[in-house]
């Protein structure tokens, strides 16, 4: 089951996994879309399994492992046709699954980049224990767009990570794990965050190839 939005006939199609938690059409997911399709582009969103499941029976089973979402990610690619250049990527947990796959499909010339909205650099509360290794060798142009005090990796921890140089991270003032900020401490709504999002996805990916 896939959720489009944008044009048809976009230069440009993002393909976006949805994070542990949240649905595709969670709020968040939702308002990212939304952003991105004014932009332009063509975003097509899907859910795995484990997800699609539980608006069946219900149940909240935890998420497999990122690593075992690898092949359902590529037969999502595989289903969506794109008349033009394709990005992959997601929110958290499925920016990284996304990342998992992404230096192979851009060798294959399969894919121009990759997105990130909201990476989990480490689980909350234990910085110790980074998801950064893969993504420290990276050869696929990627974009990550994080908010300054995520509890999954703050502008102050990513600093420190010896990250790609193909690895662009746009950041966004007090934004949480959502990009939304506190207004009253920062002036900002999460719909200018999502705006500023966007414009930093469109300039982007103008850059690649």
């Amino acid at each position: 089951m896939f959720l489009f939005d944008g044009p048809e006939n976009a230069d440009t199609t993002i393909l976006l996994a949805h994070g542990a938690g949240a649905a595709m059409d969670s709020a968040s997911m939702t308002l990212a879309t939304s952003a991105l399709a004014s932009r332009g582009f063509r975003v097509a969103r899907f859910e795995f399994g484990y997800m699609a499941a539980r608006r069946v029976d219900g149940t909240r089973k935890p998420p497999p492992k990122a690593e075992l979402l690898m092949g359902e990610y590529r037969r999502a690619m595989g289903e969506v046709k794109s008349a033009g250049r394709l990005i992959i990527g997601g929110k958290s947990m499925g920016g990284r699954v996304a990342s998992l796959i992404a230096d192979e499909e851009f060798a294959a010339g399969r894919i121009v980049g990759l997105f990130c909205l909201g990476y989990p650099f480490h689980p909350p509360g234990k910085p110790e224990s980074l998801r950064t290794a893969h993504i420290e060798r990276m050869q696929t142009p990627a974009l990550i767009c994080q908010g300054t005090r995520d509890i999954f990796g703050s502008r102050e921890e990513a600093q420190t990570y010896p990250l790609s140089t193909s690895i662009d991270i746009g950041w966004f003032e007090d934004g949480d794990h959502d990009l939304k900020p506190r207004k009253a401490l920062s002036g900002f709504t999460h719909a200018n965050h999502m705006k500023s999002m966007a414009d930093a996805v469109a300039a982007w990916s103008d850059r690649l190839g």
